[in-house]
């Protein structure tokens, strides 16, 4: 049997899928100058394979089946499995459309066929609902389903076989070979160590799909070392929400990527308070060179509200300082407009996003996803009807402080002051000389003056941030 993976490209923006917002997905289409260029960088180095769709593609194989991989092409098969995300799926049922008008059965897999069937129903032969590689091992065995089927979280992780790079990637080996800050052209190898999340944020989609559980060290480390032997030096990214929440597994991760000298380098996401120096300086020797972590908002106050255990601002520094010592490039996450947001508290946050000095800094507006006890709260205050709009960007709910015009804008004014400033330039080409910070600093404030008469002039209201 020949089954189809689709991992549909979009054509409007740049749109994330797989993992990301859960796997939801998000859309950035480019609103400004720096959103332009954002855009740009993320398309380079951010468009990562499907790791779910390797994992389809090894099952499939191990079946014996040919598997045909594509981005948007019509390729002829009998089966073809289309992962859905809620920002592109009109692009996704049209495709499935024209797949079935050829004979071919379709079936959707992902967060978003999960929650949302209605969206893909009339669009497709079967639906998988959960995590898709236990239904899909149905498939390999020839049960072709037909409706919404449930696919059943596979507790044991470690009996699942390693994902088939080989089989959902074009050939990539050159744009790896190109390297720019910490992540190579290209993205790199995504691996999940774990699946679901632990934390209980009320506006995160990544517990609502399955629970959580954790692949064993030795399991991981098989995956790594196999990378290895397929790639010189890759460069990995593990996919989990909160990849350092147990230390102690971290620390026996450094000592088999050790013992079995293995040459890799590897980032991840996490959560500060789940960092600490000499944490830091173990996973550095192992190959760690980048993390992305979550700030979101400035206020205890309205992080606890929204089941978000706040962090200490002097340990973010703490950990912030040591990561640029060891030249670990940083990402961090910032929403804005939580319900109890007013214009001044984003405006702080945007100004605590400079001042604490991550190499990146990532900024969306908050959006209500299906099936999050967010989703349930905000739900009465949506505003919008088209849900390729949620989007990450957008606001989509009646906000009791802000319009839709005035979130948007600060949006914008985040990512001109956070990349259009000196120290922005300095933190990624990692200057620690003193007299030339210093001289950096006076710059900032220069630039952070011309910053809020360009915004005075772009609106009415008292601009302060």
């Amino acid at each position: 049997m020949r089954v189809v993976l689709a991992d549909l490209k979009s054509d409007r923006g740049f749109v994330n899928k797989d993992t990301v917002v859960g796997g939801y997905g998000s859309r950035l289409d480019p609103f400004s100058r720096v959103t332009r260029i954002y855009a740009w960088q993320k398309r380079y180095f951010h468009d990562v394979p499907s790791v779910h769709m390797a994992y389809l593609a090894s099952i499939l194989a191990r079946g014996g089946h040919d598997v045909k991989w594509t981005r948007g092409d019509v390729v002829d098969g009998d089966v073809a499995l289309v992962l859905s995300s809620l920002v592109d799926y009109r692009h996704e049922t049209a495709w499935a459309d024209r797949m079935r008008s050829r004979g071919v059965k379709v079936g959707f897999i992902g967060i978003t066929a999960s929650k949302m069937p209605e969206l893909f129903r009339d669009h497709c032969d079967f639906i998988l609902t959960g995590e898709p590689e236990a239904g899909v091992m149905r498939i390999a065995h020839g049960n072709i389903p037909a409706g919404s089927v449930v696919s059943e979280q596979i507790d044991d992780l470690d009996a699942l076989p390693f994902p088939r790079w080989d089989l959902v990637t074009e050939d990539r080996r050159g744009m790896l070979g190109i390297q720019w800050s910490a992540r190579p052209v290209g993205g790199g190898y995504p691996l999940l160590a774990s699946r679901g999340c632990p934390e209980f944020c009320t506006y995160c989609p990544h517990r609502i799909l399955a629970g959580y559980r954790a692949r064993s060290i030795a399991n991981i480390v098989d995956e790594l070392e196999r990378l290895c032997d397929q790639h010189p030096r890759p460069y990995v990214i593990f996919r989990d929400p909160l990849f350092s929440e147990q230390r102690d597994r971290c620390l026996e991760l450094c000592d088999e990527i050790a013992a079995r000298g293995l040459t890799l380098t590897f980032e991840a996401e996490t959560r500060l308070d789940r960092l600490d120096v000499e944490l830091l300086d173990r996973l550095h020797a192992a190959g760690f060179r980048a993390m992305s972590f979550g700030v979101e908002s400035l206020d205890p106050a309205t992080l606890k509200k929204s089941g978000r255990r706040p962090i200490p601002q002097a340990h973010q520094r703490a950990i912030l300082d040591h990561c640029q010592r060891k030249g670990i490039v940083t990402a961090g996450f910032y929403v804005l407009g939580f319900l109890q947001d007013t214009w001044e508290s984003i405006a702080a946050t945007i100004d605590y996003s400079t001042e604490l000095g991550s190499t990146f800094a990532q900024f969306k507006i908050l959006t209500p996803y299906p099936g999050t006890p967010m989703f349930k709260q905000l739900e009465p205050l949506l505003t919008e009807t088209d849900w390729e709009k949620f989007d990450g960007h957008t606001l989509t709910f009646r906000h009791p402080n802000l319009t839709r015009h005035e979130l948007k804008f600060l949006l914008g004014a985040a990512y001109t002051r956070f990349y259009v400033r000196p120290s922005y330039l300095a933190n990624l080409l990692q200057i620690h000389d003193t007299a030339v910070r210093e001289w950096v600093s006076r710059m900032d404030r220069r630039v952070n003056d011309r910053h809020t008469r360009q915004e005075i002039g772009r609106v009415s209201r008292p601009v302060t941030c």
